[in-house]
């Protein structure tokens, strides 16, 4: 495709999205219509609206719902039934969710349409970013993509990952080869359900084309971060390889060895000394920047928890590289996008797309004001919700869509803040999950979860005559993979704990493990399979630190009546007074049982 084509094309995405904003009333009007049209027939809607197709009556009668209420639907058909259940569409597949319910993913219905909507949403991305990056048609992208071995229901239906679905699918295998699509990594690797060698593989094929490298990237800024230890593991074998042109024994996955073996069809030892000068530094400090001299961006999802990876990212690029957040999606559905590219993490917004699904909104809070005293299970009246026209600037809401895939008037569980408008769409900043409290990848381990874990390790300090005095928790990424770390302080009664060493390291890292094995489907799964988590880290602090901590947060201006010791650690200053108060410091000793079942794809 030559340049005049691309820039038309551009030209049009571009245009694409004034109009669907510059209407978003309308074309927000328009799909619920065609959602009620199409779904009318339902088992779920004839529950409530009898076979009306009026808003109105949507609005009045469809209850306000979240995955407990809409999975019993969706259970029976995993086991069969017919997709009429739900929506007026055949479910093509079940999208499983990193959110948990019960301790398994979420499964969320899919149909065709969805793919045409994903790929809409994908091919507006470079035309944003092309305005202000210019030069991204003359050069490769090196983005890190990796799919999940996928499951089926006892229907029969495909259980994959919203991503895996996508690569998988005909609108990536089969897209157009332009220069803006033009990857370094090939299908084959990308395809590759072996975590690790779809890893070297696509790390050799960016190291290969180092030098037409302009765009590098991930899903995730914890995946970016992973990426780079792994080549601070291997970067000699990759170096071989590329001095030899023979790959690594150790990969073994048939469509990779063949790709692979014709790209390094000739040896390249000059290539490979580069990379060892590069590697043979003593600091990786910009290591990014030296290895793809022509990047112009760093494309990954840096908002949420993945906003706490950002400090390592800019060490990697010696802050040389703009860190460009580019779209908000989920499972359920794909939101919006960020029409400036090039703003600062911390103020990414996204834009919503009014015709991906009917958006609503639940306030949280008053005068802008956010509540966080909100309940997953709270039952919420319709007539709460506030349409997409009708939302205020600097307010926070809780997001609700409604889908042609069959989930109505259903709590996303994200946390937003109205920034701004273009046209008459708002845009969002994303604040945080509803209730999670820790982060470290695609895990999310909220408070009560998290309260169980503490809980089941408090009872292997009785016998000991300790007690658990009180706890807070922290995310640390400061090495990879990042890793959970309480904060405890514990009273010790009586002569069963020796008075020269007070904590018994057998006796903690098995609380370690207590509180591991506690935790969700999801996290243990990132510890046990995907090594994408560490072991949990206990640091023990001295008597009085939660004391030290309530004066700290009080001396800032919270109030002593209503103080609550925070269950996770946001504060710089806090994170150091507990730090200085670290006695001892145990580790989980091994990895929490987990047992792969057909949600075993949900990553």
């Amino acid at each position: 495709m030559d340049g005049r084509k691309l820039e038309y094309k551009g030209e049009e995405a571009l245009k694409e999205i004034e109009r669907l904003t510059m209407k978003a009333d309308e074309v927000q009007e328009s799909i619920l219509k065609q959602i009620l049209t199409q779904n009318r027939e339902t088992e779920y809607l004839n529950r409530y609206m009898r076979g009306a197709r009026d808003i109105a009556e949507f609005k009045r009668c469809v209850p306000v719902i979240t995955y407990k209420h809409i999975s019993p639907y969706i259970n029976r058909i995993k086991n069969g039934e017919d997709s009429s259940l739900i929506t007026g569409h055949q479910i093509t597949e079940m999208l499983c969710s990193s959110g948990t319910s019960g301790g398994e993913p979420k499964m969320m219905p899919s149909i065709a349409e969805d793919l045409e909507r994903r790929t809409f949403v994908y091919n507006l991305i470079l035309p944003i970013i092309a305005q202000y990056v210019p030069g991204l048609d003359e050069g490769k992208a090196m983005f890190l993509y990796f799919v999940k071995a996928e499951t089926s229901t006892p229907c029969g239906l495909p259980a994959r990952t919203v991503l895996t679905s996508y690569y998988k699918s005909k609108h990536f295998k089969l897209r157009t080869r332009d220069p803006w699509n033009d990857f370094t990594s090939p299908d084959q690797t990308i395809l590759c359900n072996d975590s690790n060698q779809s890893m070297y593989c696509q790390l050799l094929a960016g190291l290969i084309y180092r030098h037409q490298v302009v765009r590098l990237g991930a899903v995730f800024a914890s995946a970016l971060l992973r990426a780079i230890s792994f080549l601070e593991r291997n970067w000699k074998s990759l170096c071989e390889d590329i001095r030899t042109g023979h790959l690594n024994s150790s990969i073994t996955d048939p469509g990779c060895r063949s790709c692979m073996s014709i790209m390094l069809s000739t040896p390249d030892p000059n290539l490979a000394d580069e990379i060892t000068e590069i590697f043979s530094s003593t600091s990786c400090k910009g290591i990014l920047c030296k290895l793809w001299p022509k990047a112009k961006y760093i494309e990954a999802v840096v908002t949420g928890s993945m906003a706490q990876y950002v400090p390592a990212l800019n060490y990697y690029t010696d802050g040389k590289l703009p860190l460009v957040c580019t779209m908000y999606a989920s499972s359920e559905c794909y939101f919006g996008v960020n029409l400036k590219p090039l703003c600062d993490p911390a103020d990414v917004a996204f834009t919503l797309l009014p015709n991906m699904a009917y958006f609503e909104f639940l306030p949280l809070g008053n005068n802008g004001t956010l509540t966080m005293d909100f309940d997953e299970d709270e039952q919420v009246s319709g007539d709460k919700l506030l349409d997409l026209l009708h939302v205020k600037l600097g307010c926070f809401y809780e997001l609700v869509i409604t889908t042609f895939a069959g989930l109505y008037r259903y709590r996303i569980g994200d946390v937003l803040q109205v920034v701004g408008f273009h046209n008459k769409a708002p845009q969002f900043k994303f604040i945080c999950r509803r209730n999670v409290v820790l982060s470290i990848d695609t895990d999310k381990t909220n408070e009560e979860d998290l309260h169980k874990g503490v809980a089941m390790a408090k009872k292997l300090l009785e016998p000991h005559d300790a007690i658990l005095v009180e706890y807070t928790s922290y995310p640390d990424t400061s090495s990879v993979p990042g890793h959970y770390v309480l904060y405890w302080e514990i009273l010790c009664h009586g002569s069963r704990m020796d008075s020269e060493a007070p904590y018994d390291p057998r006796l903690l890292e098995e609380c370690c493990i207590a509180v591991e094995e506690q935790l969700d489907y999801v996290y243990r799964r990132c510890r046990s399979h995907d090594k994408s988590v560490g072991p949990l880290e206990i640091r023990v602090v001295e008597p009085g630190t939660f004391d030290a901590l309530m004066d700290l947060f009080i001396s800032q201006g919270a109030s002593i009546n209503q103080y609550k010791t925070p269950r996770c650690i946001e504060s710089k200053k806090a994170l150091k007074l507990l730090n200085s108060k670290v006695e001892a410091s145990f580790f989980s000793p091994r990895e929490p049982k987990w047992v792969p079942n057909m949600y075993s794809s949900f990553l």
